[in-house]
């Protein structure tokens, strides 16, 4: 760039020369200069284009200074320059091109072809939009035409409802009447099938007896019943809760003074021989070889079986029924797996404590608060027997293995055996020094296992009334005792949770396994020994395997477990507790 010059610094003359012709000759000299220096600078852009680039700012106001002659300007504007970049003083961020014209046009062009771009995007855009509102237009339509459809079929369902439920409400009471009858049926035919089963075992018995004739003195007579018209109480059925059985004011029996003299009476039955065999076990054996079930059950069924707190359960030897206790001074049998009662029993005058069927499946024993024993029949649908001695609460009844012993016992630290056929007491087992908790008889076997509060097990031989072995170990009250199928083993529970196992042979502790802190109420044994429940306080079952101890809990009801069994078959688990409920596990 060429800086132009001015009149004052280019066309000055000199001072002291004022002729005309000095001055023509000095502007015609200038001129012809500044032609040859145009011819130049020509000549020169002609070979070498000049390049439009942007001038820094500084250049920038130098030429436009220089341009509007403004000569002072121009001459602060360098001093303060140089001065602030030789001081530092001069902002780098603010020194940047100046871009002429063409350049800025070429940036607002290249602004506009974007511009153009957007809109046309936009309207690629709004004309997709314009398709599917289009669309959702007519699919709403749609859905509009096929939702009045659907409340047309929906009105016309609603309608066809109430038409049904009218007919269906004509048939309620035919249905309600064919439920009573068939429920009747069932409590019918099991009341003909334990019967059919108290007449097979009354004819067997009298088999064995013309057999036995020879070598006994006197005939073996089956259970009996009272005589007198005071001792008879007639059944009452109710089609809603099973045949109900009572026994008010039932006579108490004789009982000797002291039944432990050497005394006999003429229908006092005779114990079995001690080397009797469980004719059960092969069957045991063979279930042990085939039932592979695990610790693990699952809720199957639950349902109220009392107003209060079940105390007991017992499953039936040979049939799907179990009988249940309770504090509400009722017992009551059950069908399983279904749970449906089939006959509830009342004639004792304060809370049961336990129950216990008799091997021929068709008689029930009971004890209770009221210190009594009562035998009960099913086929006659009443208590046959009430046994009294007992001077505190009895806990618990267990049956010989022959059915003509019963042995119970009681809070007032003693069991008895009572003879059914002569109706009194044969033995008082005096040695525990605090409650009697349980009790029950090896199967097949004259040996009775008792448990008490006293920390103590002990074996009795009912023959003669005598403790023939006794287990120490438990730290706390004992709550129950019982043996395995075999009869080798014995399981027993205290108040602190802790279970025990015992070697009958041996009299000591096998396995010590703690379930506590909540007291164990009841253990048991499934039919192949292999699986041990314990009812727990808390509310749990707890499930140990007997051979790995590895042991699991099901939380079973809301308040305590007082009872759990397997039935006999030991397909199903049931637990009973405080909250008078009864749960089958599978």
């Amino acid at each position: 760039i060429i800086p132009l010059l001015t009149v004052d610094d280019e066309l000055s003359i000199p001072e002291g020369e004022e002729d005309l012709e000095t001055a023509v000759k000095a502007v015609r000299d200038q001129t012809d200069a500044t032609e040859r220096t145009t011819q130049t600078q020509r000549v020169s852009s002609a070979k070498h284009p000049v390049l439009k680039i942007p001038e820094v700012v500084d250049d920038f106001l130098r030429n436009y200074l220089v341009k509007m002659g403004m000569k002072r300007t121009l001459g602060c504007f360098q001093i303060e320059w140089f001065e602030m970049g030789h001081k530092g003083l001069m902002k780098t961020d603010v020194m940047q091109l100046v871009p002429d014209v063409y350049t800025h046009n070429q940036l607002l062009d290249n602004e506009l072809k974007n511009v153009q771009r957007e809109r046309d995007s936009y309207k690629q855009a709004a004309f997709e939009a314009g398709e599917t509102i289009v669309k959702l237009q007519r699919e709403r339509d749609f859905h509009r035409m096929q939702h009045k459809r659907v409340v047309q079929e929906k009105n016309r369902l609603i309608e066809d409802i109430k038409k049904l439920k009218k007919h269906y409400a004509s048939y309620d009471p035919a249905l309600r009447q064919l439920n009573e009858k068939y429920q009747t049926v069932v409590r019918q035919k099991m009341l003909v099938s334990l019967e059919r089963d108290r007449a097979v075992s009354q004819v067997q018995n009298i088999d064995s007896s013309l057999r036995t004739a020879h070598s006994f003195p006197g005939t073996r007579t089956a259970l009996k019943s009272p005589n007198t018209p005071h001792q008879r109480e007639k059944i009452q059925k109710s089609p809603e809760k099973g045949a109900h059985l009572s026994c008010d004011n039932i006579a108490s029996n004789d009982v000797i003074k002291d039944p432990n003299k050497n005394t006999r009476h003429p229908k006092d039955s005779e114990f079995p021989a001690s080397t009797r065999v469980n004719p059960y076990l092969p069957q045991i054996q063979a279930l042990s070889s085939l039932n592979t079930k695990s610790a693990n059950f699952f809720l199957f069924r639950s349902f109220k079986a009392h107003t209060m707190a079940v105390s007991f359960l017992t499953p039936h030897p040979r049939k799907m029924i179990v009988a249940s206790s309770s504090d509400d001074q009722l017992w009551r049998l059950w069908g399983i797996p279904e749970g449906e009662m089939i006959m509830t029993g009342k004639g004792h005058t304060d809370w049961l404590s336990s129950c216990s069927f008799h091997p021929s499946g068709g008689y029930l024993g009971t004890t209770s608060g009221d210190t009594t024993v009562k035998i009960w029949d099913f086929a006659q649908g009443r208590c046959v027997l009430s046994l009294e001695g007992h001077i505190h609460t009895t806990w618990a009844c267990s049956f010989h293995s022959c059915g003509d012993f019963v042995a119970s016992c009681s809070l007032d630290n003693t069991a008895k055996v009572w003879d059914l056929n002569s109706e009194r007491c044969r033995w008082t087992l005096r040695g525990h020094v605090d409650s009697v908790n349980s009790i029950s008889f090896l199967p097949f076997s004259n040996i009775l296992l008792t448990c008490s509060a006293d920390k103590t097990l002990s074996l009795w031989d009912a023959r003669v009334g005598l403790c023939a072995q006794t287990f120490y170990g438990h730290k706390h009250s004992c709550n129950y005792a019982t043996f395995n199928a075999t009869g080798d083993t014995v399981a027993s529970c205290d108040s602190f949770g802790v279970v025990k196992l015992w070697d009958v042979r041996n009299v000591s502790a096998m396995v010590t396994i703690d379930t506590g802190p909540h007291p164990s109420n009841q253990v048991a044994f499934n039919p192949n020994g292999r699986i041990l429940v314990v009812a727990s306080n808390d509310g749990t079952v707890k499930l140990v395997e007997v051979a790995s101890l590895q042991m699991s809990s099901v939380i079973a009801h809301e308040d305590a477990v007082q009872s759990v069994i397997f039935d006999h078959k030991g397909e199903y688990l049931l637990s009973a507790g405080s909250d008078g409920a009864i749960h089958i596990w599978s």
